[in-house]
């Protein structure tokens, strides 16, 4: 099979369109033909040899944990699925992933895809909708009449949150570049900040939930605008639990798994009109390296995904 894989960390480079040897699954697995594969910084990130102390990765290795595709060879201990469905996961991010023409993927990670989406859009949402879900409402869990403020809120991530956050009834502020306010509310923010010219702890106070999707010193800045006994949860910096301390409030740090039970809730979302994903760029699987560099502009409206089959 075709597929992008990496004989080496580095940057963009280092990553080689080439023939693979097409996996063999094991008892209790899929083997699904790639359609679409989602491009998330956790890939460059892992590319970059960032996360190797974690994840201990032995390459060569496949890049791309966020995919759609259709079954093609069903485990002999795996029920409910069948050659020919049509699915959608993030896979474990241990394993080889998602840029190439085929994956083995364990099936309890997997899930049909909505029916309302191609491949392409499917495959911009699993990883994104399940680090929103696992954030704001398994971790903070958001309520009706609650506001949140959320960082980035056009990006990969972050448009999942507003949509997650209006379903629930809170109030949405977003921060986002003055081009992508329209955007923003129109998939349900309340209210928008201008990141570039106005400082959002100087608009904003007394949230409930602030989700952080940048890190850095607009975490470092967020601390402020929470209400006494809110919550800062974080999928880049681990945030201090002394800091939120300091100011009376809750700290939490998100790093997912796959989760095949949310990823159904999602679809069911989507097929109701009620969430959509926002696909800004397609790149044929030869075009990963432009995938990547794009990605790490840090400006990236929406999800990326690779065009495979």
């Amino acid at each position: 099979m075709k597929a992008v894989r990496i004989h080496r960390f580095g940057g963009p480079e280092v990553l080689t369109y080439e023939d693979a040897p097409r996996p063999q699954i094991a008892s209790d697995e899929l083997l699904v033909r790639v359609h679409g594969a989602g491009v998330n910084p956790v890939d460059w990130k892992i590319r970059e040899g960032r996360l190797q102390q974690f994840l201990q990765h032995k390459l060569p290795l496949i890049l791309g944990w966020d995919f759609s595709g259709v079954v093609e060879e069903v485990g002999s201990a795996v029920e409910g699925f069948k050659v020919g469905d049509e699915v959608y996961a993030r896979p474990d991010i241990r394993r080889d992933g998602a840029y190439a023409e085929f994956i083995a993927v364990r099936a309890r990670e997997v899930a049909l895809k909505p029916k309302t989406l191609d491949h392409i859009h499917a495959a911009a949402v699993p990883l994104a909708s399940i680090t929103a879900w696992d954030a704001l409402i398994k971790t903070a869990r958001l309520e009706a009449g609650q506001r949140v403020l959320i960082h980035a809120a056009a990006g990969g991530v972050g448009h999942f949150a507003v949509q997650f956050a209006r379903w629930r009834g809170a109030y949405v502020i977003g921060t986002a570049s003055a081009a992508n306010h329209d955007l923003v509310r129109e998939l349900g923010a309340n209210e928008m900040i201008d990141y570039r010219a106005e400082r959002f702890e100087e608009k904003v106070k007394d949230v409930d939930v602030v989700f952080d999707t940048v890190g850095g010193d607009v975490q470092r800045r967020s601390w402020g605008v929470l209400k006494k006994g809110g919550m800062l949860v974080s999928i880049v910096d681990r945030p201090s639990e002394k800091t939120a301390e300091e100011y009376g409030v809750r700290a939490a740090y998100v790093f997912i798994e796959p989760d095949a039970e949310v990823l159904k809730q999602v679809a069911e979302l989507i097929d109701a009109g009620v969430v959509k994903p926002v696909v800004e760029n397609i790149f044929a699987l030869s075009e990963a390296r432009r995938a990547h560099e794009l990605s790490q502009s840090g400006h990236v409206r929406g999800k990326i995904v690779l065009r495979v089959a």
